[in-house]
Protein backbone atom coordinates (compact mmCIF):
# COMPACT_ATOMS: atom_id res chain seq x y z
CA UNK A 1 0.00 0.00 0.00
CA UNK A 2 1.09 3.42 -0.72
CA UNK A 3 1.22 6.17 1.86
CA UNK A 4 -0.64 8.34 -0.04
CA UNK A 5 -3.71 5.49 0.05
CA UNK A 6 -3.85 5.36 3.61
CA UNK A 7 -5.11 9.53 3.41
CA UNK A 8 -8.36 7.59 2.27
CA UNK A 9 -8.88 6.69 5.56
CA UNK A 10 -8.68 10.09 6.98
CA UNK A 11 -12.79 10.83 7.06
CA UNK A 12 -12.84 7.58 8.97
CA UNK A 13 -10.35 8.86 11.40
CA UNK A 14 -12.02 12.47 11.45
CA UNK A 15 -15.92 10.84 12.37
CA UNK A 16 -13.97 8.35 14.68
CA UNK A 17 -12.87 11.73 16.48
CA UNK A 18 -16.17 13.46 16.33
CA UNK A 19 -17.72 10.75 17.75
CA UNK A 20 -15.75 9.89 20.93
CA UNK A 21 -17.38 13.60 21.69
CA UNK A 22 -20.16 13.00 21.39
CA UNK A 23 -20.30 10.03 23.21
CA UNK A 24 -18.78 12.06 26.25
CA UNK A 25 -21.34 14.66 25.96
CA UNK A 26 -24.21 12.48 26.05
CA UNK A 27 -22.70 11.03 29.12
CA UNK A 28 -21.80 14.45 30.40
CA UNK A 29 -24.07 16.56 33.21
CA UNK A 30 -25.04 19.78 31.08
CA UNK A 31 -22.59 22.02 32.64
CA UNK A 32 -19.22 20.35 31.05
CA UNK A 33 -21.19 19.78 27.88
CA UNK A 34 -19.54 23.96 26.56
CA UNK A 35 -15.81 22.78 27.54
CA UNK A 36 -16.22 19.43 25.66
CA UNK A 37 -17.35 21.45 22.84
CA UNK A 38 -14.21 23.50 22.68
CA UNK A 39 -12.00 20.20 22.89
CA UNK A 40 -14.10 19.05 20.15
CA UNK A 41 -13.76 22.20 17.81
CA UNK A 42 -10.02 22.29 18.65
CA UNK A 43 -9.27 18.83 17.91
CA UNK A 44 -11.15 19.01 14.55
CA UNK A 45 -9.70 22.62 13.36
CA UNK A 46 -7.55 19.98 11.02
CA UNK A 47 -3.87 19.56 10.84
CA UNK A 48 -2.20 17.22 9.01
CA UNK A 49 -3.12 13.63 10.92
CA UNK A 50 0.30 12.51 9.90
CA UNK A 51 0.54 10.57 13.62
CA UNK A 52 -2.94 8.98 12.70
CA UNK A 53 -1.64 7.71 9.37
CA UNK A 54 1.36 6.68 10.78
CA UNK A 55 -0.64 3.83 13.03
CA UNK A 56 -2.58 2.94 10.28
CA UNK A 57 0.25 2.52 8.43
CA UNK A 58 1.65 0.47 11.26
CA UNK A 59 -1.36 -1.58 11.22
CA UNK A 60 -1.13 -2.51 7.76
CA UNK A 61 3.08 -3.16 7.56
CA UNK A 62 2.03 -6.06 10.53
CA UNK A 63 -1.24 -7.66 8.86
CA UNK A 64 -0.49 -6.77 4.89
CA UNK A 65 -4.42 -5.89 5.37
CA UNK A 66 -6.59 -2.96 5.03
CA UNK A 67 -6.24 -0.76 7.84
CA UNK A 68 -10.01 -0.24 8.50
CA UNK A 69 -9.83 -1.54 11.99
CA UNK A 70 -7.01 0.41 13.30
CA UNK A 71 -9.08 3.87 12.70
CA UNK A 72 -10.20 3.72 16.55
CA UNK A 73 -6.21 3.64 17.35
CA UNK A 74 -5.30 6.48 14.70
CA UNK A 75 -8.03 8.65 16.20
CA UNK A 76 -6.51 7.70 19.55
CA UNK A 77 -2.98 9.24 18.58
CA UNK A 78 -4.80 13.14 17.35
CA UNK A 79 -6.57 13.30 21.00
CA UNK A 80 -3.11 12.68 21.92
CA UNK A 81 -1.69 15.35 19.73
CA UNK A 82 -4.98 17.52 21.41
CA UNK A 83 -3.22 16.82 24.39
CA UNK A 84 0.59 17.51 23.57
CA UNK A 85 -0.58 20.78 21.93
CA UNK A 86 -2.58 22.31 24.29
CA UNK A 87 -0.09 22.20 26.94
CA UNK A 88 2.71 23.05 24.80
CA UNK A 89 1.11 26.54 23.23
CA UNK A 90 0.57 27.53 26.92
CA UNK A 91 4.26 27.00 27.93
CA UNK A 92 5.41 28.95 24.87
CA UNK A 93 2.95 31.97 25.61
CA UNK A 94 1.53 30.76 21.47
CA UNK A 95 -1.28 32.75 20.34
CA UNK A 96 -1.92 31.02 17.21
CA UNK A 97 -2.91 27.09 16.13
CA UNK A 98 -4.23 25.99 13.62
CA UNK A 99 -5.73 29.07 11.71
CA UNK A 100 -7.38 29.67 15.22
CA UNK A 101 -6.76 31.28 18.35
CA UNK A 102 -4.80 28.42 20.92
CA UNK A 103 -7.50 26.84 23.23
CA UNK A 104 -5.98 29.11 26.55
CA UNK A 105 -6.24 32.36 24.49
CA UNK A 106 -9.84 31.65 23.54
CA UNK A 107 -10.69 31.04 26.73
CA UNK A 108 -9.23 33.79 28.11
CA UNK A 109 -11.63 35.89 25.33
CA UNK A 110 -14.57 33.78 26.91
CA UNK A 111 -13.46 35.18 30.40
CA UNK A 112 -13.41 38.42 29.18
CA UNK A 113 -17.03 37.92 27.20
CA UNK A 114 -18.69 37.04 29.89
CA UNK A 115 -17.25 39.58 32.83
CA UNK A 116 -15.90 36.90 35.02
CA UNK A 117 -13.72 37.39 38.15
CA UNK A 118 -9.77 37.14 38.20
CA UNK A 119 -7.77 37.39 35.14
CA UNK A 120 -8.75 36.01 32.09
CA UNK A 121 -5.50 34.77 31.37
CA UNK A 122 -5.38 32.80 34.46
CA UNK A 123 -8.70 31.54 33.66
CA UNK A 124 -7.60 30.39 30.18
CA UNK A 125 -4.61 28.86 31.84
CA UNK A 126 -6.44 26.76 34.08
CA UNK A 127 -9.16 25.59 31.96
CA UNK A 128 -7.16 24.77 28.97
CA UNK A 129 -4.75 22.82 31.82
CA UNK A 130 -7.57 20.68 32.59
CA UNK A 131 -8.99 20.21 28.83
CA UNK A 132 -5.85 18.97 27.84
CA UNK A 133 -5.42 16.51 30.57
CA UNK A 134 -8.56 15.43 29.65
CA UNK A 135 -7.77 14.19 26.25
CA UNK A 136 -5.88 11.45 27.98
CA UNK A 137 -8.86 9.87 28.53
CA UNK A 138 -10.07 10.04 25.03
CA UNK A 139 -6.82 8.64 24.03
CA UNK A 140 -7.16 5.62 26.37
CA UNK A 141 -11.00 5.32 25.29
CA UNK A 142 -9.99 5.18 21.63
CA UNK A 143 -7.38 2.84 22.02
CA UNK A 144 -9.86 0.45 23.92
CA UNK A 145 -12.41 0.74 20.79
CA UNK A 146 -10.12 -1.49 18.62
CA UNK A 147 -11.61 -4.46 17.68
CA UNK A 148 -8.42 -6.41 18.86
CA UNK A 149 -7.46 -9.34 21.07
CA UNK A 150 -7.04 -7.76 24.55
CA UNK A 151 -3.72 -9.01 24.59
CA UNK A 152 -2.53 -6.85 22.16
CA UNK A 153 -5.19 -3.46 23.64
CA UNK A 154 -2.65 -4.10 26.63
CA UNK A 155 0.52 -3.96 24.81
CA UNK A 156 -1.17 -1.06 23.07
CA UNK A 157 -1.97 0.26 26.34
CA UNK A 158 1.82 -0.38 27.20
CA UNK A 159 3.24 1.85 24.30
CA UNK A 160 0.74 4.89 24.44
CA UNK A 161 2.54 4.98 28.46
CA UNK A 162 6.07 4.67 27.21
CA UNK A 163 5.39 7.07 24.93
CA UNK A 164 3.68 9.32 26.99
CA UNK A 165 6.51 9.07 29.64
CA UNK A 166 9.56 9.76 27.52
CA UNK A 167 7.14 12.79 25.58
CA UNK A 168 7.33 14.41 29.02
CA UNK A 169 10.87 13.47 29.82
CA UNK A 170 11.41 15.69 26.66
CA UNK A 171 9.25 18.32 27.60
CA UNK A 172 11.39 18.55 30.92
CA UNK A 173 14.32 19.24 29.18
CA UNK A 174 13.14 21.55 26.52
CA UNK A 175 12.10 23.80 29.51
CA UNK A 176 15.39 23.38 30.84
CA UNK A 177 16.87 24.41 28.30
CA UNK A 178 14.86 27.23 27.66
CA UNK A 179 16.04 28.44 31.11
CA UNK A 180 19.55 28.09 30.54
CA UNK A 181 22.14 30.27 28.66
CA UNK A 182 22.28 29.68 25.17
CA UNK A 183 25.48 29.20 25.40
CA UNK A 184 25.32 26.29 27.98
CA UNK A 185 23.14 24.41 25.83
CA UNK A 186 25.12 21.76 24.01
CA UNK A 187 23.94 20.27 20.32
CA UNK A 188 23.78 16.76 22.24
CA UNK A 189 20.93 18.26 24.39
CA UNK A 190 18.95 19.41 21.83
CA UNK A 191 18.80 16.29 19.44
CA UNK A 192 17.72 14.48 22.46
CA UNK A 193 14.96 16.86 22.82
CA UNK A 194 14.31 16.24 19.77
CA UNK A 195 14.33 12.14 20.02
CA UNK A 196 12.39 12.11 23.11
CA UNK A 197 9.59 14.76 22.44
CA UNK A 198 9.13 14.59 18.72
CA UNK A 199 10.37 11.19 17.57
CA UNK A 200 8.98 9.12 20.15
CA UNK A 201 5.36 10.17 19.80
CA UNK A 202 5.19 11.77 16.03
CA UNK A 203 7.08 8.16 14.56
CA UNK A 204 8.32 5.77 16.58
CA UNK A 205 4.84 5.20 18.55
CA UNK A 206 2.69 5.83 16.38
CA UNK A 207 3.95 2.93 13.75
CA UNK A 208 4.53 0.61 16.75
CA UNK A 209 0.96 0.99 18.16
CA UNK A 210 -0.69 0.01 14.87
CA UNK A 211 1.80 -2.62 14.22
CA UNK A 212 1.18 -3.99 18.09
CA UNK A 213 -2.64 -3.97 17.19
CA UNK A 214 -1.99 -5.65 14.07
CA UNK A 215 -0.02 -8.60 15.94
CA UNK A 216 3.26 -7.50 14.61
CA UNK A 217 6.45 -9.75 15.77
CA UNK A 218 9.48 -8.21 18.07
CA UNK A 219 11.46 -8.04 15.04
CA UNK A 220 9.05 -5.51 12.96
CA UNK A 221 8.20 -3.21 16.40
CA UNK A 222 12.34 -3.24 17.10
CA UNK A 223 12.66 -2.13 13.30
CA UNK A 224 10.11 0.24 13.57
CA UNK A 225 11.75 1.82 16.64
CA UNK A 226 14.79 2.50 14.93
CA UNK A 227 13.34 3.74 12.18
CA UNK A 228 10.88 6.13 13.95
CA UNK A 229 13.63 7.55 15.95
CA UNK A 230 15.62 8.42 13.36
CA UNK A 231 13.18 9.88 11.14
CA UNK A 232 11.55 11.41 13.69
CA UNK A 233 14.63 13.87 14.97
CA UNK A 234 15.25 14.34 11.00
CA UNK A 235 11.25 15.78 10.82
CA UNK A 236 11.91 17.94 14.01
CA UNK A 237 14.99 19.43 12.43
CA UNK A 238 12.75 20.03 9.27
CA UNK A 239 10.37 21.60 11.25
CA UNK A 240 13.33 24.09 13.20
CA UNK A 241 14.58 25.45 9.80
CA UNK A 242 10.50 26.09 8.84
CA UNK A 243 9.70 27.43 12.08
CA UNK A 244 12.77 29.89 11.96
CA UNK A 245 11.41 31.04 8.62
CA UNK A 246 14.03 29.63 6.07
CA UNK A 247 11.73 28.38 3.51
CA UNK A 248 9.10 30.55 4.97
CA UNK A 249 7.36 31.78 1.31
CA UNK A 250 6.71 28.18 1.03
CA UNK A 251 5.79 26.86 4.51
CA UNK A 252 2.43 26.69 6.23
CA UNK A 253 4.38 27.14 9.56
CA UNK A 254 4.25 29.74 11.65
CA UNK A 255 8.52 31.34 11.80
CA UNK A 256 7.91 31.86 14.95
CA UNK A 257 11.13 30.22 17.24
CA UNK A 258 13.55 32.98 17.55
CA UNK A 259 11.20 35.26 19.11
CA UNK A 260 9.68 32.50 21.26
CA UNK A 261 13.22 31.86 22.36
CA UNK A 262 13.93 28.12 21.65
CA UNK A 263 16.88 26.67 21.79
CA UNK A 264 16.73 24.63 18.12
CA UNK A 265 20.11 23.15 16.98
CA UNK A 266 20.49 26.45 14.32
CA UNK A 267 20.70 28.40 17.31
CA UNK A 268 23.10 26.22 19.74
CA UNK A 269 25.43 25.40 17.04
CA UNK A 270 25.51 29.12 15.68
CA UNK A 271 26.64 30.56 19.11
CA UNK A 272 28.98 28.08 19.40
CA UNK A 273 30.71 28.52 15.98
CA UNK A 274 29.54 32.05 14.75
CA UNK A 275 31.40 35.10 15.13
CA UNK A 276 30.68 37.83 18.30
CA UNK A 277 28.62 39.64 15.42
CA UNK A 278 26.02 36.62 14.37
CA UNK A 279 26.07 35.89 18.34
CA UNK A 280 24.63 39.64 18.77
CA UNK A 281 22.36 39.39 15.99
CA UNK A 282 20.45 36.44 17.41
CA UNK A 283 21.02 37.45 20.96
CA UNK A 284 18.68 41.09 19.38
CA UNK A 285 15.63 38.78 18.34
CA UNK A 286 16.08 35.30 20.70
CA UNK A 287 13.11 35.51 23.07
CA UNK A 288 11.79 38.65 21.95
CA UNK A 289 8.04 38.94 20.49
CA UNK A 290 8.60 42.45 19.65
CA UNK A 291 11.64 41.86 17.25
CA UNK A 292 11.37 43.63 13.68
CA UNK A 293 11.44 41.66 10.39
CA UNK A 294 14.47 43.28 9.51
CA UNK A 295 16.21 42.11 13.23
CA UNK A 296 14.91 38.60 12.66
CA UNK A 297 16.57 38.73 8.63
CA UNK A 298 19.46 39.72 10.12
CA UNK A 299 19.96 36.93 13.14
CA UNK A 300 19.04 34.06 9.91
CA UNK A 301 21.87 35.80 7.72
CA UNK A 302 24.04 34.97 11.10
CA UNK A 303 22.63 31.43 11.32
CA UNK A 304 23.70 31.02 7.33
CA UNK A 305 26.81 32.45 7.49
CA UNK A 306 27.83 30.63 10.86
CA UNK A 307 27.66 27.85 9.06
CA UNK A 308 24.61 26.47 11.31
CA UNK A 309 21.64 26.36 8.50
CA UNK A 310 24.22 23.54 6.88
CA UNK A 311 25.19 21.63 9.21
CA UNK A 312 21.17 21.47 10.56
CA UNK A 313 20.42 20.49 6.52
CA UNK A 314 23.61 17.46 7.02
CA UNK A 315 22.28 16.36 10.01
CA UNK A 316 18.87 15.67 8.17
CA UNK A 317 20.54 14.27 5.58
CA UNK A 318 22.79 11.99 7.81
CA UNK A 319 19.70 10.81 9.91
CA UNK A 320 17.60 10.17 6.96
CA UNK A 321 20.06 7.60 5.44
CA UNK A 322 19.44 6.02 8.73
CA UNK A 323 16.08 5.65 8.87
CA UNK A 324 16.23 4.38 5.45
CA UNK A 325 19.54 1.89 5.39
CA UNK A 326 17.44 0.00 8.53
CA UNK A 327 14.74 -0.32 6.34
CA UNK A 328 16.17 -1.51 3.52
CA UNK A 329 18.12 -3.86 5.21
CA UNK A 330 15.17 -4.73 7.61
CA UNK A 331 14.25 -8.70 7.44
CA UNK A 332 11.01 -7.82 8.88
CA UNK A 333 9.23 -6.12 6.08
CA UNK A 334 8.72 -7.06 2.78
CA UNK A 335 9.55 -4.73 -0.96
CA UNK A 336 6.21 -3.16 -0.33
CA UNK A 337 7.05 -2.08 3.29
CA UNK A 338 9.95 -0.96 2.32
CA UNK A 339 8.56 1.32 -0.14
CA UNK A 340 5.98 2.39 2.63
CA UNK A 341 8.26 3.30 4.86
CA UNK A 342 10.71 4.72 2.08
CA UNK A 343 7.72 7.47 1.10
CA UNK A 344 7.21 7.92 4.93
CA UNK A 345 10.56 9.12 5.33
CA UNK A 346 9.96 11.04 2.55
CA UNK A 347 7.18 13.12 3.91
CA UNK A 348 8.54 13.84 6.77
CA UNK A 349 11.83 15.63 6.18
CA UNK A 350 10.48 17.03 2.64
CA UNK A 351 7.71 18.94 3.60
CA UNK A 352 7.18 22.90 3.29
CA UNK A 353 4.58 23.22 6.11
Amino acid sequence: MEFARLAEYLPKVERAIAESYAAARRRSPPPFRPFLERSREFTLRGGKRFRALLVLAGYHLATHRDPVAAVPAAAALEHFQSWMLIHDDIIDHSETRRGGPTLHRLLAEEHRTMGGLGKPEDYGIGIGITLGDLEESFTVESLLAVRAPALRRLAALEEFSRMTRWTAYGQLLDVRNGALDVADVRPEDVLLVHKLKSAVYTVSAPLRIGAILGGGRAALLEDLDAFGLAAGVAFQLRDDVLGTGFDASASGKSANDLPEGKRTLLVVHAWRHGTEADRAAIRAVLGHPDASATELERARDAIRSSGSLAYSERQIASLTATALRKVRRSRSLNASGRVLLEDVADKLVRRSA
